[in-house]
């Protein structure tokens, strides 16, 4: 069984992981920023399982520094899942909040995967997961800093995986669409009340909309768990029932068609041509 540091354990996602992994019998370090907030180390005395929780701050590079210094030479797994979301027009959002969600969704990944390289290659093998998004493949309107933040760890993660690779060390993209986390639901971020933009409620409308088939967590949980335990070379791990959809409805457009159909302005037009286009009805009436 491998040892195997996840980021963003606090709920959802990265929650599911840790608690998946132990389960299955690898000893897993679940990292989140503040520990207290989940139950998670509680579900481990109380199922017995090989799970530790610490405190780290991806963005913070002593944090880092400090939680690889006690297992970078010994973790054989890294899952970089650590992340946040946001919403709003480019013109709405604040530089400060560009800068905050590179620094975790980009920076953050790019931090671990530093620490745990040079042990990684000396012993030529391990693996390393960066959990992204359909967002890191299809730029919607609405979330630029988010997106902007998956399409640089897609880009890193491809160029990382061709320096590595000599090495015996597998990178992977696991690229969740839409799921049913806390993040997707009950806590959303909102975008501007007072924005000239029609897309912020656009973005709500996929996520909220009742006809959007379920997708719980464990479906990445589970990828990521098959990424690790198997020798798919493969980069790129779409997930979830609309990622391969919504990749190839973007794929079916040029870049001025979606941009055309993007830059609609009436609500109810994008709703019918959306319809029309991927047979989703996104209610908005």
């Amino acid at each position: 069984m491998s040892k195997i540091l996840v980021t963003g354990c606090s709920r959802g996602i990265g929650y599911d992981t840790a608690l998946l992994l132990a389960r299955a019998g690898h000893e897993v370090v679940a990292t989140l920023r503040s520990p207290g907030s989940c139950d998670l180390a509680k579900r481990a005395v109380e199922e017995r399982l090989p799970l530790t929780v610490e405190a780290l701050d991806v963005d913070d590079d002593a944090s880092v520094a400090a939680v690889f210094g006690r297992h970078a030479d010994s973790i054989n797994a890294l899952v970089n899942n650590a992340g946040i979301y946001s919403i709003d027009a480019v013109e709405d959002e604040s530089i400060e909040r560009f800068q905050q969600v590179m620094q975790t969704n980009f920076f953050g990944a790019v931090r671990c995967v530093k620490q745990v390289l040079p042990a990684m290659r000396k012993r030529g093998s391990g693996c390393i997961v960066n959990v992204t998004s359909i967002a890191g493949r299809v730029a919607f309107f609405g979330q630029a800093a988010y997106s902007a933040s998956k399409f640089a760890l897609e880009s890193f993660s491809e160029s990382l995986a061709q320096e590595v690779a000599g090495h015996g060390i597998r990178v992977a993209l696991v690229e969740p669409g839409i799921i049913d986390t806390a993040m997707a639901t009950t806590s959303l971020p909102q975008y501007s009340p007072d924005t000239i933009y029609p897309h912020g409620r656009r973005v709500h409308a996929f996520f909220r909309n009742p006809d959007k088939p379920q997708a719980p967590a464990d479906l990445v949980s589970r990828k990521i768990r098959e990424v690790i335990e198997g020798q798919d070379a493969r980069l790129r791990h779409p997930v979830g029932p609309d990622m391969l959809p919504l990749l190839g409805w973007r794929l079916s457009h040029s870049d001025e068609a979606w941009i055309r159909l993007g830059s609609l302005a009436s609500d109810a037009e994008y709703n019918r041509q959306v319809l029309l286009d991927a047979g989703v009805d996104l209610h908005l009436d």
